[in-house]
């Protein structure tokens, strides 16, 4: 039965793909090659979670309508209407099935990878607390490792070869900072810190997290910068509007620090601090900008606020249980009062894949990445 409804679950996307534009723009054309590398694996936080934090005791969760209200399957923990960004760069890399959570692979699907995001996590420990349990990047990555045990017994000798080709997609910072430096009532990192030395510390920390993803096999790796979320609807909605700026520039200009540091880290480790392996950085602050300036001409028609949510531009409260979404979602930018819709997502996921700008994806986008 199980084997049924994959297949059944195959056709219903097949079908929405060649036979509706946005299917046509959001899945990749028919590859009777199979997907372009052997397997898939994902760090990251809400922005790529796909129901890791379902079952554990945490405000940051997102298994109740509406979220995945345009998801074939409802709510199953997605931070937004529908597919995911690393949803969308699964379905482009040619895989026949959406990445699992690392929970729920069994058998020989833990052969495509899995999904070990946690909602709120960061790469500090400690990131996160403020909203309950989640998986931290150094707690994602040690479960990673157990993970490879199971996946070894199927693999045998061809383990480590197979490992070196498959992607790995890291995703990590923004909770750095919205929940960790700049919420100063809960964690002393604000004092602590100038925005330049916490971003070295930051990259400190990331540097021997990727190594460690490195030595465990990971040779094609893509890291992502953190988003302009100064930008979304959560912060605009705590802006005095007296400043002259539509954005919160103090946690903007913070995060360029960040992602500065960690274009110099890709640089660093291509150049052989780590001997085989190619990085990959994308831009998530130029291509969210881009989206948002250029909103209209991307066919949205509203940029500063969230879909779904309560207040200020939809961003005091983030979207409530049964709450009611917005009708067209492919108008927003924003599903929530932090994370963007499946439409936002289709459209940054595309050009991280096929990028000919350095500006997104450098030094090579994901397309080629898989090639090597």
């Amino acid at each position: 039965m199980a084997t049924l409804g994959v297949f059944l679950l195959w056709v219903v996307l097949s079908l929405w793909c060649f036979a509706t534009i946005e299917g046509r723009k959001a899945c990749p054309q028919p590859d009777n090659k199979g997907p372009q590398v052997p397997c898939f694996f994902i760090f990251g936080d809400s922005l790529v979670d796909n129901g890791n934090n379902n079952d554990i005791l945490t405000l940051a969760r997102a298994d109740y309508s509406p979220y995945g209200v345009d998801f074939p399957q409802g709510a199953t923990g997605r931070f937004t209407n529908g597919r995911t960004f690393v949803d969308i760069l699964a379905q482009l890399l040619g895989f026949p099935n959406y990445i699992p959570p690392y929970a729920r692979a069994r058998g020989r699907a833990l052969l495509q990878g899995a999904n070990f995001a946690s909602g709120a996590s960061g790469i500090r420990d400690e990131t996160g607390n403020n909203l309950g349990d989640h998986m931290s990047m150094n707690q994602q990555v040690e479960t990673f490792a157990r993970y490879l045990q199971q996946m070894r017994k199927y693999l045998k000798g061809e383990a480590n070869n197979t490992l070196s080709k498959c992607i790995y997609y890291s995703g990590l910072g923004s909770n750095d900072y919205l929940n960790n430096y700049f919420m100063r009532d809960y964690y002393s990192t604000g004092s602590q810190y100038t925005p330049r030395a916490y971003a070295a510390s930051l990259i400190q920390d990331y540097t021997k997290q990727l190594t460690e993803l490195y030595n465990l096999g990971a040779r094609k790796i893509i890291v992502t910068g953190v988003g302009q979320i100064g930008c979304i609807p959560y912060q605009l909605a705590r802006l005095d509007g007296n400043n002259g700026s539509r954005c919160n520039e103090e946690i903007n200009s913070a995060i360029s620090l960040f992602n500065s540091g960690l274009k110099g880290l890709v640089n660093r480790f291509n150049k052989g601090q780590l001997p085989g392996s190619r990085f990959v950085y994308l831009d998530s602050f130029e291509s969210s900008q881009d989206l948002v300036l250029n909103a209209r001409t991307y066919g949205f028609e509203v940029a500063d606020e969230g879909c779904c949510g309560v207040g200020k531009n939809n961003g005091q409260i983030t979207c409530l249980p049964l709450q009611t979404p917005c009708d067209d979602r492919r108008k927003y930018v924003f599903w929530d009062a932090f994370h963007p819709t499946e439409t936002a997502n289709i459209l940054l996921a595309k050009k991280a894949y096929t990028s000919k700008s350095k500006s997104y994806a450098y030094p090579i986008n994901i397309q080629q990445l898989a090639m090597l």
